[in-house]
């Protein structure tokens, strides 16, 4: 009797699941003002996307040294994002094409899926209430239990919570810190280009793959992960 192989498919969430760069933006604009800083550029803020919150304002600010201010920054950002949150002109929404992605892998028996985000817990679960995705996840690692990406903490976390091979887990995220972390706990890496950092860099990083949409996406799966099932 054939025994099924469950795939462990894990994503990253701003950038890859969500589209919330305007809203991080300026939740670090406001950060920086309240601080009497000069607000660093939207390609700035954007790049270090997926980093923990502290180690990304650190490296947006002109001296990363001063600890005390990077804890300040790091708490005006998140009081920020949480006053933004509640504005009716807030929007982190979803990707084309990713609620029918997410909803075709939940559905095979042989896919259990993952999170492995740079957000903190609080600010991952009201995306995903907000976007009736409660749930869908085997397992959830963010930021507030785990060191920075690239570090593979939050991959390794994962297969284990799910019992997964790394063989038989993939990281699917924007930035070349979702790919580093995936190739440093020896998984499968598939970059999408429509998020952060640039397919060229992601593909550069160590990627598999990069896909340029969800349909693409869901054919990188096939092919590096799924048609073994069927070999």
């Amino acid at each position: 009797m054939s025994v099924t192989v469950r795939k462990l498919v894990i994503f990253d969430c701003d950038g890859t699941l969500v589209d919330s760069q305007h809203a991080i933006v300026a939740a670090m604009t406001d950060a920086f003002e309240s601080e009497g800083l000069h607000a660093p550029s939207r390609e700035h803020v954007v790049g270090v996307v997926g980093l923990s919150l502290e180690i990304a304002v650190a490296r947006l600010m002109p001296d990363p040294g001063d600890l005390a201010r990077v804890d300040r920054l790091a708490d005006a950002y998140k009081a920020a994002f949480r006053a933004r949150r509640l504005r009716p002109d807030h929007a982190e929404p979803l990707y084309d094409g990713v609620r029918d992605t997410l909803a075709r892998l939940a559905a095979r028996d042989d896919v259990r899926l993952g999170i492995a985000t740079g957000k903190s817990r609080r600010g991952l679960d009201a995306v995903l209430e907000r976007e009736g995705l409660t749930g869908l996840f085997a397992t959830v690692q963010t930021a507030d239990t785990h060191p920075s990406k690239p570090h593979p903490s939050m991959i390794l976390a994962a297969m284990d919570a799910t019992a997964a091979q790394a063989a038989d887990t993939v990281m699917i995220g924007d930035t070349t810190y979702d790919i580093e972390m995936a190739l440093g706990a020896g998984t499968s890496a598939i970059g999408v280009a429509w998020g952060y950092h640039s397919g060229d860099a992601l593909s550069a990083a160590g990627a598999h793959h990069v896909s340029a949409d969800c349909v693409e996406l869901e054919r990188a799966l096939d092919l590096i992960m799924f048609q073994r099932l069927t070999a």
